[in-house]
C-alpha cells in the first residue's frame, strides 16, 4: 500500500523537474542558453519513477533529452542549469550544453545526442557489469523514434545474446521530433520488437510514477539477480515541443490540452491528497522548489564561463599512445595543443555554438 512518505519524495522531485524545464525555457528566450533544449516538461514521472528503482552503483544511459534523468538522479539544479549556461560550474564542465549531462560520482554516463547511437552504450556498461561481477544494472532511456535506428538493434541484440543486465525503456512519446507513430513505425507496441531478440518485455502508462517504479524494478531485478535484459515501453507524452525551436503545429490545441488532464503532477497531487497530505504542505513543497530553481539560475548566471583549458585536459588526449615506456623508450613529452584564437572560439569546439 502507498504511503504519504513513499510518495512525498518522488512528487518533489517531479515538481522539480518541471520547474526547472519552464526555468530553462525562460532562460534560452532571453538569450541565456545556447544550442538546442529538449524539454522533459509531461514524462517527468517515467524518469523518477525509473530512477526510484535503481540502486546507486546502477548505470543510468539517456538521450537528448536527459535534463529530467539527471535531476531525478540526484544531480544538483546548480550543475544541471550552469551546464545549460555553458559555465565551467556545469556537471560537464560547461563543455556537453543541453544534450550531453555527466556525472560520474551517480553513475550518469549522458546524455547522448545522436539518436539511437547511446544504446550500445548501455550494452557496453552492462557487460562491464557482468564481466567485472559487481551487480550493477544498466538502464537506457531513449524514444520511439531510436527503435527504427541500427544502434538500439545492435545494442540490444548484444544484451540479448551475452545476456546482460540491462533495461531498455522506451519512452514513446508518439511524435517522433514531429511526426506521428503510425507514420513512422507499423506497429503501436515498440515493446513488440522484444520477440526479435527473445527478451522479456513490459508495457504501462507513464502517467503515474509509481506504477512506473514497480514496472521497471520488475525489470531490475531480472536483470540484477538473472542477468537477463528486458525491452520496455512507456506511454508518455511532452507538453512542449520537441525542442526550443518547435512550434508544435503538428498537433492540436485541444489534444494538448486533452492529455494534461493526465498531466503526471496532477495525478501524484491527487493522490497525496487522498494520503492525507493537506494542500498547505503541497504548496510548501513547491515553494521549496521554486527557491531551488531561482537559486540554481542566481548561481549559473554569476558561475564562471567554460574554459579552453578544460578542452586540453579532458576532451582531448594529453599523453602519447601508446606511451614511449611501453615501445622500450623514455616517456614522450606532452604534445602541444592546437592554438585557439579566443575564449569563444575554444568554448564552441566544446559544443557549446
Amino acid at each position: 500500500m502507498t504511503t504519504r512518505d513513499e510518495l512525498l519524495p518522488l512528487f518533489r522531485r517531479m515538481v522539480l523537474i518541471r520547474r526547472f524545464e519552464e526555468a530553462a525555457a525562460r532562460a534560452y528566450v532571453q538569450g541565456k542558453i545556447g544550442g538546442f533544449l529538449h524539454l522533459y516538461i509531461g514524462q517527468e514521472a517515467v524518469g523518477v519513477g525509473a530512477l526510484a528503482a535503481l540502486e546507486p552503483r546502477d548505470y543510468v544511459i539517456g538521450t537528448y533529452r536527459v535534463h529530467g534523468l539527471a535531476l531525478a538522479r540526484g544531480v544538483s539544479a546548480r550543475a544541471c542549469m550552469a551546464e545549460l549556461y555553458g559555465k565551467d560550474t556545469g556537471c560537464a564542465r560547461g563543455l556537453g550544453g543541453s544534450m550531453h549531462f555527466f556525472d560520474a560520482e551517480r553513475r550518469l554516463l549522458g546524455g547522448h545526442g545522436i539518436v539511437g547511437g547511446h544504446v550500445p552504450i548501455a550494452a557496453g556498461a552492462a557487460f562491464k557489469s557482468k564481466y567485472t561481477k559487481e551487480g550493477a544494472v544498466s538502464i537506457c532511456f531513449f524514444g520511439e523514434g531510436a527503435t527504427n535506428i541500427g544502434g538500439f538493434y545492435e545494442g540490444v541484440n548484444l544484451a540479448a545474446l551475452w545476456r546482460l543486465p540491462a533495461v531498455f525503456v522506451c519512452e514513446n512519446n508518439e511524435y517522433s521530433m514531429g511526426t506521428p507513430l503510425e507514420r513512422t513505425t507499423p506497429v503501436r507496441d515498440t515493446s513488440d520488437r522484444s520477440a526479435a531478440f527473445g527478451i522479456a518485455r513490459g508495457r504501462f502508462s507513464g502517467e503515474d510514477v509509481l506504477a512506473v517504479r514497480d514496472g521497471i524494478r520488475a525489470a531490475v531485478d531480472r536483470a540484477r539477480h538473472e542477468s537477463l535484459p528486458t525491452l520496455i515501453e512507456v506511454n508518455t507524452y511532452r507538453f512542449r515541443g520537441h525542442s526550443m525551436s518547435d512550434p508544435g503545429k503538428y498537433r492540436t490545441a485541444a489534444e494538448v490540452e486533452e492529455r494534461k488532464k493526465a498531466d503526471p503532477l496532477l495525478i501524484a497531487r491527487g493522490k497525496l491528497l487522498s494520503l492525507g497530505v493537506s494542500e498547505p504542505e503541497i504548496d510548501a513543497i513547491e515553494a521549496e522548489v521554486e527557491t531551488e530553481v531561482e537559486d540554481a539560475v542566481s548561481f549559473a548566471e554569476r558561475s564562471e564561463p567554460a574554459k579552453a583549458q578544460t578542452m586540453w585536459e579532458t576532451v582531448y588526449a594529453t599523453t602519447e599512445w601508446p606511451p614511449s615506456s611501453e615501445r622500450g623508450g623514455a616517456p614522450g613529452p606532452h604534445p602541444e595543443p592546437l592554438p585557439v584564437r579566443a575564449e569563444g572560439d575554444a568554448t564552441r569546439l566544446g559544443g557549446r555554438s
